[in-house]
C-alpha cells in the first residue's frame, strides 16, 4: 500500500474550499497545547491503537505531527492494522504548515 501525502498548501486549499476533512494530530499533549491547526483533534501516537475507532472512514483523514515522521508511522499503522484507505500525511508536519501557510502558528 502507498503512503499518501499532501503538502501544507494542498491542505490549506482543501480547507478553504470547504472540504470536510478530519484532522488528527498525533503529537504529545504539550506539543498540541503549544500550537495546532485549527479544528484538529489530538490522538497522541501512543494512544492510537486504543483510540483508532475515533478515526473516520467516510471522509479524508489528515494525520499531523511536528515534521511528518510520527504521522507517517500512524498512517502506516492505520492502513496495515485497520485497512483504512482514506488517510493522508501532512508532509513536513505542523512545522511546514507554520513556515509555508500560517505564520500565526508558532514554530518550535
Amino acid at each position: 500500500m502507498s503512503l499518501p501525502e499532501l503538502t501544507p498548501e494542498q491542505l490549506r486549499d482543501r480547507l478553504a474550499a470547504g472540504e470536510t476533512l478530519q484532522l488528527i494530530d498525533v503529537r504529545e499533549p504539550e506539543e498540541y497545547a503549544y500550537c495546532r491547526i485549527e479544528g484538529s483533534q489530538l490522538i497522541p501516537l501512543g494512544e492510537l491503537a486504543r483510540r483508532a475507532d475515533e478515526i473516520g472512514e467516510e471522509q479524508p483523514v489528515v494525520l499531523i505531527c511536528h515534521h511528518g515522521v510520527r504521522s507517517m508511522q500512524a498512517l502506516a499503522y492505520l492502513q496495515h492494522r485497520h485497512g483504512l484507505t482514506n488517510l493522508l500525511n501532512l508532509r513536513g508536519g505542523i512545522h511546514a504548515w507554520s513556515v509555508r501557510v500560517d505564520p500565526a502558528v508558532p514554530v518550535y
